[in-house]
Order: structure tokens, then sequence, then C-alpha cells
């Protein structure tokens, strides 16, 4: 049994970090999803698939990994460019602004 441990990614659809910053335990699927003939949903007979575990630390999810004799396999993370603008979107309407917003 082989697990994947890694921090996911931010969403595309954010610049936020929520959720970014707990470590996640994922298993790797064993055996390949296959298509219902009838209804035509996806499906997969690994239950494996289902479980996601969550800890605040990477030692933590190694530890609890070792414990349990699963293989584990760790992503490390890659760290956020320093060169986000301060202010932000908020900026463009600010009350103080130096210079005057036009259309």
């Amino acid at each position: 049994m082989t697990a994947r441990i890694y921090r996911p990614a931010r969403t595309a659809m954010s610049s936020g970090t929520a959720k970014t910053q707990e470590w996640v335990l994922e298993f790797v699927p064993e055996t390949a999803r296959e298509v219902d003939p009838l209804m035509g949903w996806t499906s997969s007979r690994d239950t494996q698939a289902q479980v996601r575990l969550t800890f605040d630390t990477r030692e933590q999810a190694l530890d609890y990994a070792r414990s349990r004799g699963i293989d584990a396999i760790v992503t490390q993370p890659k760290t956020r460019r320093a060169n986000v603008r301060p202010g932000g979107y908020g900026e463009n309407f600010a009350t103080g602004r130096r210079g005057s917003w036009t259309h």
C-alpha cells in the first residue's frame, strides 16, 4: 500500500492561501477506474481512494504512515513568489488614493 504526502496548492481561482497550510496523506489508487456501461458513471473498486487524512506537520504524516506500515512518497511544496503587489485589488477603490480614478 503506497500513499502520497503533500501540501495542496492554492486554487487557480483565488490568490488566498486557505487550506494550503496542512499536509495531506492520500493513497495511490491500486486499480483503474471503470465506466459503468448502463449509467456511464465512473467508479472504482478501490476503497482506499476515498481516504484523505490531514495533518498539521509533515512529520506527523510520516509518523502515521510509518506506524501503519505504509510506504509514503513525500512531495515538497513549491514556495510562493515574493513579488505580490502590496495593497492588491482593494487599493483601486481606496478613498486616500493619490491619483484620480477614471473609467
